[in-house]
């Protein structure tokens, strides 16, 4: 192959799949170079944060996770049976069916986001049964919240019996 000329100085470039060796710049072309920034690789390591027992957490707290909607399109499918169930013959309009969806989600994502926050207090990473409870008493008003929290009693009874 060809071989670098004096002629050409800095731009010569030798390709390293030919056996050939890269020529190392003598001292003083690279005092003429002047000072150039070291490698991220030959840079003095950094030192490594020591991590303290109190601020260790357990890997649900690194980071706020937000609800992935995409998989999940409504509840509507389910507005018509619970009607037919309690008042047999009656329908609903679109329009109805967007607002109590709406609500729904709304409601849902308040008692997660209240039961989250419960487990959280508590130091666990997981929702459990009285934290959803809990949320409903404190979201519901009144007679609602009881009547709420035993019907889910009474529905959480009635899947784990059907296992």
């Amino acid at each position: 192959m060809s071989e670098p000329t004096p002629d050409n100085s800095e731009e010569d470039v030798i390709p390293k799949e030919m056996g050939t060796s890269e020529i190392e710049p003598s001292d003083t072309e690279m005092a003429e170079a002047g000072p150039s920034n070291p490698d991220p690789c030959d840079a003095e390591p950094k030192k490594a944060k020591r991590k303290t027992a109190k601020g260790r957490r357990c890997s649900c707290h690194r980071r706020r996770r937000r609800c992935h909607q995409g998989n999940f399109s409504s509840f509507a499918t389910y507005f018509p049976r619970v009607l037919k169930q309690v008042h047999t013959g009656l329908s609903l309009s679109r329009e109805s069916v967007n607002v109590l969806d709406s609500f729904v989600k709304d409601m849902f994502e308040r008692i997660a986001e209240e039961a989250g926050r419960l487990a959280h207090c508590s130091r666990r990473c997981t929702i459990m049964t009285e934290d959803i409870q809990t949320a409903l008493r404190l979201l519901l008003p009144g007679e609602l919240g009881k009547y709420a929290v035993s019907e889910a009693s009474k529905a959480v009874t009635r899947y784990r019996t059907s296992r």
